[in-house]
């Protein structure tokens, strides 16, 4: 995955397996080198910016989908097949207003997240989700190919405007595969009464993620981005996948990876400290490490300074807009001028080499930001010495 090196050395890595892997500063990414010199400016909410074009039920089915028995409107990756002209706008806004780095459509992507709108629960009926009923999941072949072909088509629209924009404007842009957390736990049990309880299998996790991985990569993306981590096995069978891909395929891409965490910089589900869930995924050595999503600007900053200290990659940072307001217009309470403040005190902190904004953040709210943090300088990067 991702290296970082001083100018001209080699170096050795060691890989999950234990290989050793002999590497120059030609294989560094593009997207490195400007990391160094600036903060990158990835895109905002995808569902916040979704709902300001007031879709509805039969907007999001079309006529591909119109006799699901489920409703679909909170599936939001679907509107990657069905509007995708909804998409690519999206897509564009977000160029248009600063983003060096966006975000394919694929936040629930996988064959296991989309079965909860295709697939009728067995809890309804007196059963229970178990790990024989996501093991149909996964052999589900129509569930496969939907999964494959959201993937695959999110990532080429994304790669059709990030070069559009790119070209019409001189400055490459980046599409970062999205690879979300999943609507199951390996963490936790749901059964109070039986703590040793799981409703899935790691490799059954790690399946589905791998299948997302091949889609994304096939599909044209620069980057992987594990984000949104609540649960800190999850993302351990996403970067299991993302390994073993790269392995069996040849095709390597940078990963970033991005937690959410409580008010306690605990992440959510598995409970993790910030230093312990750096610690736990520090061996991927991934391009960057970071937080998004949970909290708003102003209760992250002690914990992205904490994630700051401890880890020798670039630190990302795209948080809510504040918190949730159903009377307010994007569904959260800060504005464009509020996130722009926000985010140029995390850069006047020297913590940041890729900020944006998750929930509740419009093409305004990333205009704002990429206005405020221009000319800042990035968080100085530790290099990994090694010996040639």
């Amino acid at each position: 995955m991702a290296l970082r090196t001083t100018k001209g050395a080699k170096v050795h890595r060691a890989t999950n397996e234990g290989h050793q892997i002999e590497m120059t500063t030609a294989n560094r990414h593009p997207l490195e080198t400007i990391l160094e010199d600036r903060i990158a400016i990835i895109d905002g909410a995808m569902g916040t910016t979704i709902r300001t074009y007031g879709m509805t039920e039969a907007d999001v089915r079309g006529e591909r989908f119109k006799d699901s028995t489920k409703d679909l409107l909170n599936n939001g990756d679907l509107f990657s097949l069905t509007q995708p002209k909804m998409i690519c706008d999206i897509h564009r806004r977000f160029l248009e207003a600063g983003a060096d780095i966006i975000e394919t459509n694929t936040f629930g992507a996988t064959s296991i997240t989309q079965s909860e709108f295709f697939v009728d629960d067995p809890r309804e009926h007196g059963g229970r989700k178990d790990p024989e009923f996501y093991q149909k999941i996964i052999e589900d072949s129509k569930l496969s190919s939907l999964a494959w072909e959201i993937n695959e088509q999110s990532a080429q629209q994304c790669r059709e405007w990030a070069d559009r924009v790119g070209n019409a404007t001189g400055r490459q842009r980046f599409v970062a595969g999205a690879i979300g957390p999943l609507t199951v736990s390996l963490s936790n049990s749901p059964d109070a009464d039986d703590a040793g309880f799981r409703v899935v299998t790691f490799d059954q996790v790690k399946a589905a993620y791998a299948e997302q991985v091949r889609a994304l990569i096939a599909g044209g993306s620069d980057l992987l981005l594990v984000e949104t981590i609540f649960d800190s096995l999850n993302a351990k069978a996403a970067l299991v996948a993302i390994r073993e891909v790269f392995d069996q395929d040849g095709k390597k891409l940078p990963v970033m990876i991005s937690a959410a965490v409580g008010r306690g910089g605990e992440t959510l589900i598995s409970a993790q400290t910030t230093e312990a869930f750096w610690n736990a995924v520090q061996h991927v050595r991934p391009l960057s490490v970071g937080l998004n999503c949970s909290l708003g600007p102003d209760l992250m900053y002690p914990f992205l300074e904490e994630l700051s200290e401890k880890a020798d990659v670039a630190i990302s940072c795209y948080p809510n807009a504040g918190l949730p307001n159903p009377l307010s217009e994007t569904g959260f309470d800060l504005g464009p001028a509020d996130m722009a403040r926000y985010l140029g005190d995390f850069a006047r902190g020297g913590l940041i080499n890729i900020a944006g904004g998750c929930c509740g953040n419009t093409p305004e709210h990333i205009a704002a930001i990429a206005k405020a943090l221009e000319g800042k300088a990035p968080r100085k990067l530790r290099q990994v010495e090694v010996a040639a």
